[in-house]
């Protein structure tokens, strides 16, 4: 609902109200013929010559003001009426412009919302452990495999180092139903949500009871620990600054899923029922620990991640909908060649590219719209039955943001 159709509701509602009464009209029709003439006397034969021009035409004039009275009763009769439905036609107006700015202010205050990521209160802090120096872990916590040697070498340049190993906070990401709504931004809109194809939408299928749904996602660079200066000259942190660095609204592929097929032609062959039924085991191992890397085709217990689109075609749940896809959307990113591998012995010497995603080398934690700062890091796959309830309500509640962790192993020397 847009603000000129309110200030035309208005406009009308005013109008009405300063309408004249049909007795106001009557009264200034019948003002000169029901009252007498106030005439300036100047001598008394004036006043002679008009009373008697008043006695001959007294007749004439009682038969006027009796139908002018049967005129003003039936006035009277109208305007009550007429005044019965401008109370009616009032009320309704009045109703309906609530109701439509109530609308208006909806949904320009709630299609897009979101808040800054605090990086001190909203980050969970303790996701950093394990660390592991010289393959003795410093400090405990849920980690993948990680070399015990004492010690490493590098190539390029040759040298022998000490292997370090951490969690690291490096992106962000938002799904969201409305274009250009920036969750992890405090809301604000980067573009006209209406003008692109691609409206986030969450509704039952053609057939069958299943909800599908569709939704955008944004890409955010955020290397929080150097950004914060926490660690100072360490070679291990990725040096860059803040910035959005990905919108799928600009994308193409993301749209649709016969397009997307140009950059993951693979797909065809895990649309089947056996493909999909190892994805059973992959989610029984994601709640246990970490996903198997070689499902490179399951999501876990979120679904598939084939195709690389915006369309989740079994849609359980808020939470559930927005794992998966930052699942495919960072599957996608890695087969575009934007993101590289960190983790494993290869990456002890510097990142190397990853067209196929290792998902162990990523947890995922709720920035928005309840930041998980007490329910920790998730692996990719992992079930969110135990820690999503309440992190999914109507309105404000229906977009999401998470902060990616990512498995750092390098050779510090």
């Amino acid at each position: 609902m847009k603000l000129p159709f309110l200030f035309s509701l208005l406009r009308h509602y005013i109008t009405i109200s300063r309408s004249p009464s049909p007795q106001a009209c009557f009264e200034k029709k019948h003002k000169k013929r029901s009252q007498p003439k106030k005439l300036a006397l100047k001598t008394i034969s004036d006043e002679k010559k008009y009373s008697e021009c008043a006695e001959k035409g007294s007749v004439s004039e009682k038969s006027k003001a009796e139908s002018d009275l049967l005129a003003l009763a039936g006035f009277k009769k109208e305007e009550k009426e007429r005044r019965k439905g401008v109370r009616i036609s009032l009320c309704i107006h009045f109703c309906l412009l609530v109701v439509f700015s109530f609308f208006y202010s909806f949904s320009n205050s709630q299609a897009c919302s979101g808040r800054f990521v605090n990086p001190i209160t909203d980050i969970c802090w303790k996701c950093i452990f394990p660390i592991t120096i010289a393959g003795v872990p410093v400090a405990r916590g849920e980690d993948t495999a990680t070399p015990r040697n004492p010690i490493c070498t590098c190539n390029r340049p040759p040298y022998v180092g000490i292997p370090i190993s951490f969690w690291e906070p490096v992106r962000l990401v938002d799904v969201t139903r409305t274009p250009y709504c920036m969750i992890n931004l405090g809301g604000i809109r980067m573009g006209p949500s209406t003008s692109i194809r691609g409206h986030g939408t969450v509704g039952h299928a053609s057939k069958g009871h299943m909800q599908q749904s569709f939704y955008q996602v944004h890409w955010y660079v955020y290397p929080l620990i150097h950004w914060l200066e926490l660690l100072l000259d360490f070679a291990c942190l990725e040096k860059t600054q803040f910035d959005v660095a990905y919108l799928t609204e600009l994308d193409p592929l993301w749209n649709d899923d016969e397009t997307s097929f140009i950059i993951n032609p693979e797909a065809a062959l895990f649309g089947n029922p056996i493909a999909q039924a190892a994805c059973a085991a992959d989610c029984a191992a994601a709640s246990l620990g970490f996903s198997y890397d070689a499902l490179f085709w399951c999501g876990g217990c979120q679904g598939s991640l084939y195709p690389f689109t915006g369309t989740v075609s079994a849609h359980s749940g808020g939470v559930q909908a927005s794992l998966l896809l930052t699942q495919r959307f960072m599957a996608k990113l890695h087969r575009e060649g934007l993101l590289w591998g960190y983790s494993g012995l290869q990456g002890l010497c510097g990142k190397y590219p990853m067209p196929i995603i290792r998902k162990s080398q990523y947890k995922t934690q709720m920035t928005y719209p309840i930041p998980a700062t007490h329910d920790g890091c998730h692996p990719l796959g992992r079930s969110d039955l135990l820690w999503s309830a309440g992190r999914n309500y109507p309105y404000k509640g229906e977009d999401f943001g998470y902060l990616i962790w990512r498995k750092r192993l390098c050779c510090v020397l």
